[in-house]
């Protein structure tokens, strides 16, 4: 992920409560955001995190005001999980500070009756599914995308700037240091993690998802898959496309849609669990936003024009808080950026 694009996405979350009104407002609101310390979305000295059971040995983990903000199209802080095995557990997300990682290790503790965790796995370089590596056990081994692991190799103090910027100082975020991967995903590639007793669990990168060190994990005994942010949480949240990238990304959760069983269910990167035909309301969205950038590209419209037109014909798709900046501010102009390229 570029710097611009970590700028966009901290911004983003700052004016989510905001109903704004068009382009123009929405700019110099991001840039007032930028420059003022201000109440973040939600409060990593705040969040309680709360456990559901998907099957035995099968838990997600997320905020207990999840389901509540999704509902209203707010959003909700990190969503994780948990798979305990015959002898040890797998961690999904390890969250933004100290105090969210403690509460997800006494969770997993309490749930697998104080097994070790001994695979944490974080879907994206994001500071809010990784910051918390370095509270876990040495004997943890943290698999990434080698993507994720590049971008904190080169981009760690840059990014801790950004998040406390973005959610305050005092969050924690202050004394985070780098922990990267011990286990490391290739560009397309796919490993099985064999925790006893049958349980084996996969971890894929089936493309370009929103930060092109993607991870999707699967565990196929209780079909339950977990997402990270290609996934944000349930309709009416939308596709970020923080970096681009359209084309790949309708592909990656087209990719994930058909790979899925009819009875999945999933775990999305901040919000409670869905099911697989909520999926398709991301896909119907990004391919609504394609077919419409190109139409307007071929009447020769331009980017303002394109914005405008857009909004007129996809109207079905609004009830996001963020719609009016996401979808006007951020992914229009990223394909339109893309697909005027592409001609």
């Amino acid at each position: 992920m570029r710097a611009k694009s970590l700028v966009i996405f901290f911004v983003v979350k700052l004016i989510l409560l905001i109903i704004v009104c068009g382009e123009n407002t929405v700019q110099i609101q991001a840039k007032q955001a930028a420059q003022q310390q201000q109440e973040p979305v939600w409060d990593g000295n705040k969040v309680e995190m709360i456990s559901e059971k998907l099957a035995p040995n099968v838990y997600a983990f997320y905020d207990k005001n999840a389901k509540e903000l999704n509902e209203k199209g707010g959003a909700a802080a990190t969503s994780g999980g948990l798979i305990v095995g015959e002898k040890n557990c797998l961690l999904i997300e390890t969250m933004l500070n100290k105090r969210l990682n403690a509460q997800i290790q006494q969770m997993s503790r309490n749930l697998s009756n104080s097994k070790p965790i001994r695979f944490v796995i974080n879907t994206s370089s994001h500071g809010d599914h990784s910051y918390g590596n370095m509270y876990m056990p040495s004997t943890t081994m943290i698999i990434q995308h080698i993507h994720t692991k590049q971008f904190v190799d080169q981009h760690m103090n840059e990014d801790k700037q950004f998040m406390i910027q973005n959610f305050g100082q005092g969050r924690g975020i202050e004394e985070i240091e780098a922990r990267t991967g011990d286990i490391l995903i290739e560009y397309g590639s796919k490993i099985q993690i064999d925790l006893g007793n049958g349980k084996l669990v996969e971890i894929i990168d089936f493309g370009f998802g929103q930060t092109g060190g993607d991870l999707f994990i699967w565990e196929p005994q209780s079909r339950v898959m977990w997402t990270g942010n290609p996934i944000v949480a349930l309709k009416p949240a939308l596709p970020w496309l923080l970096d681009g990238h359209l084309i790949e990304t309708l592909k990656t959760l087209t990719k994930v849609y058909e790979f899925l069983p009819h009875d999945a269910r999933v775990v999305p990167g901040h919000g409670t669990v869905i099911k697989k035909e909520d999926l398709r309301w991301h896909i119907d969205y990004l391919t609504a936003l394609k077919t419409n950038v190109q139409n307007a590209i071929d009447q020769e419209l331009n980017l303002e024009q394109t914005v405008n037109k857009t909004i007129q014909v996809m109207q079905e798709f609004r009830g996001y808080i963020l719609f009016d900046w996401i979808h006007s501010s951020l992914n229009v102009p990223k394909a339109f950026d893309e697909l005027k390229n592409n001609k």
